[in-house]
């Protein structure tokens, strides 16, 4: 699979990568063995990053990585990880302090003496503009805790804020074809300060599989179930921020748009894959199948021209008045 540089890191990830929240935690159950598979499948289709965080299942999603990793020395995984919703959500626990503690958890959890990519995790809006806070992460790169260090960041503000400052390797952000609004400003921004931006939920929470109707019922664990309105974190999080009865009609939409030898996902994946300046997409997987298949979308051919706009067309006409004044 082919790989590209995350931003000013130096390091490398394959265009697509493999989003662990759901081994986590928040979309139903998934059991250690079906885990563990999902990595060797992942890992077997040639993906190269793995994205978590410390708060997906309290850790067992690092600790499953960590497990599968050291079951597989022969295999060169870059591990991401994110820090900081351990917490209330305030800018004053942004410091070093509790820097160094998380991130001693992270490298516990992971079995590792230095964190690969270490991402501030969707933190408050003033935490982008605090030089404190940067000085910290600059001080964990210092102290050889991690290789380097990027932010989540839920609103296309605070990406550019984030991408203005000098040590900030990568941007992860939701990006996909009901979520085009960093392809304005972000994405440029990105190219131009040397930036890595990591594309996550590139599948509207599933949707874009074109495998949902208004009937689908989700586990009550699911996010998909008790995150629909932004009960429990950023609404955006969940189908992308977009009305689900609206996703739904939108999605099948979507699905007629896929060419031969796409499955709707992939179309997906290949669309974020071929906006200039994403470096990975990190799409999730619940079983092996689904990491293949979203493997595969790395090495089907480019999107024709007239399938590109009628996404955007669909975009513009269903979609982008519930979410580009929110996010």
């Amino acid at each position: 699979m082919d790989e590209r540089v995350i931003g000013r890191s130096g390091q490398w990830a394959s265009v697509v990568g493999l989003g662990t929240w759901q081994l986590g935690a928040d979309w139903g159950d998934v059991d250690d063995k079906e885990a563990l598979s999902v990595l060797e499948t992942a890992a077997e289709s040639g993906v190269t990053f793995f994205d978590t965080a410390d708060v997906y299942g309290d850790g067992r999603s690092e600790e499953t990585i960590a497990s599968f990793l050291s079951s597989r020395p022969d295999l060169h995984v870059l591990v991401a990880t994110k820090m900081g919703r351990r917490v209330e959500q305030l800018p004053e626990n942004y410091v070093l302090d509790n820097f160094r503690a998380w991130n001693d958890r992270s490298r516990r959890n992971l079995g590792v003496d230095r964190v690969d990519l270490v991402q501030l995790h969707c933190p408050p809006t003033a935490v982008y503009s605090s030089d404190a806070v940067f000085d910290a992460l600059d001080t964990l790169v210092e102290e050889e805790r991690v290789a380097a260090y990027g932010v989540s960041v839920e609103t296309c503000a605070e990406a550019l804020t984030a991408i203005a400052r000098p040590n900030v390797a990568s941007v992860q952000i939701i990006l996909n074809p009901f979520r085009m609004k960093p392809l304005a400003e972000v994405l440029p921004a990105a190219r131009e300060a040397g930036v890595g931006i990591i594309a996550r939920v590139p599948l509207a929470s599933g949707l874009l599989s074109g495998k949902y109707t208004k009937d689908t019922v989700f586990a009550p664990d699911d996010h998909r179930t008790y995150n629909r309105h932004g009960e429990a974190f950023d609404q955006g999080e969940t189908f992308s921020g977009v009305d689900y009865g609206t996703g739904v009609e939108a999605a099948a939409e979507f699905a007629a748009l896929a060419p031969e030898g796409f499955t709707p996902a992939q179309l997906a994946l290949r669309w974020i894959i071929e906006q200039d300046g994403v470096t990975t997409v990190i799409p999730g997987a619940r079983n092996p199948a689904q990491a293949r298949a979203n493997a595969a979308a790395a090495k089907l051919p480019p999107l024709p021209p007239q399938t590109a706009a009628a996404i955007r067309e669909l975009y513009d006409r269903r979609i982008k008045d519930q979410v580009e004044h929110r996010w």
